[in-house]
């Protein structure tokens, strides 16, 4: 029987999804110049990591277009659903000034506002702002077009002579046309542990260029020729100077900010000094439940999005939701 630490409180938002991705028939031209054909096929613009939005009632959709709607772009097979294709087009959004990726509309610089758009209308908003709010279906179709994307964008020559490479395989290949190789698209594994002591405290720190009150749980990028569980043990040394054991996977989901994959652990404290790395945590404290929901309510703390991984790993270590978001 798992137990409730064994066990995600609530899911996680980016790695929901219900298309099938199709692998096959990235390849088939043919298909591909059908399916690009079919009315009935959608498409979702990405622009810098945003598309557009429409909140109706309760409910926020993606909007998704025609191919006849869709202005010109690259495009990026996501897969089929009931017999209808999906394609991510990058491309600017109508009506919507250009910016770097993770910008938005002040309007939309929170999960609340965009809860408070105007019913019906489009409005721009990228996996922060959307992810938790769209249903299974969109969530997918987005985080993909955006993992998408971002690798396209800079990953448009060929590393080992230079060469501008070419879009194949409906998104997932880029083609040297001079030394024929091939490139596919990249992601980044990255562990993200909750470290808890002998008295089940949980460790929570902030990076240097974080506001105060904005703290999180430790995380790190996995090395060349390096286990997960072993990149969790080094991380949380190098970080904060403590020595951990036994960690133990929960969950994953992706996190394109531009191409990673977090993968979730609890971990157990055999020390409990803390002696933070200055370069990359400013901050580092122990909280026991009272002391966290404290913190929260008197505003001293504030907690990673809903749609991190972050935030479900507090939650099932806390044992139930938690207010508060950055």
């Amino acid at each position: 029987m798992e137990t409730a630490e064994e066990q995600l409180i609530g899911p996680l938002l980016l790695a929901r999804g219900t298309i099938d991705r199709s692998g096959a028939l990235r390849a088939d031209d043919a298909w591909l110049e059908r399916a690009w054909a079919d009315p009935a096929t959608r498409v979702l613009l990405v622009d810098n990591g945003r598309t557009l939005v429409r909140r109706t009632g309760d409910e926020v959709h993606a909007v998704l277009l025609t191919t006849a709607e869709a202005p010109p772009g690259e495009r990026y097979l996501l897969g089929v659903a009931d017999d209808v294709a999906y394609f991510a087009v990058a491309a600017p959004l109508p009506g919507v000034p250009g910016g770097h990726a993770g910008e938005v509309n002040g309007r939309l610089s929170s999960v609340m506002s965009l809860r408070d758009a105007p019913d019906g209308q489009a409005v721009p908003a990228g996996l922060r702002q959307a992810g938790g709010l769209l249903g299974d279906r969109d969530a997918g179709l987005l985080v993909y077009a955006v993992a998408l994307e971002a690798w396209h964008t800079t990953h448009d020559y060929c590393p080992r002579c230079g060469t501008r490479t070419e879009v194949r395989a409906g998104g997932h290949i880029r083609v040297c046309p001079q030394d024929a190789s091939q490139h596919f698209p990249r992601v980044d594994p990255a562990v993200i542990m909750l470290i808890r002591d002998a008295d089940d405290r949980c460790l929570l720190a902030r990076g240097p260029h974080w506001p105060e009150g904005r703290l999180s749980i430790l995380a790190g990028f996995v090395e060349p020729g390096e286990s997960l569980e072993a990149a969790v043990v080094r991380e949380v040394a190098e970080e904060v100077g403590i020595a951990v054991t036994n960690p133990r996977y929960l969950g994953s989901q992706p996190w394109p900010f531009p191409r990673s994959l977090m993968l979730g652990f609890f971990a157990e404290a055999l020390t409990t000094d803390l002696t933070p790395d200055t370069e990359e945590i400013a901050e580092a404290r122990w909280f026991s439940r009272e002391e966290l929901a404290e913190a929260l309510e008197s505003g001293e703390l504030r907690l990673p999005p809903s749609v991190s991984i972050a935030r479900r790993l507090i939650e099932t270590w806390y044992g139930k939701p938690l207010e508060g978001d950055w």
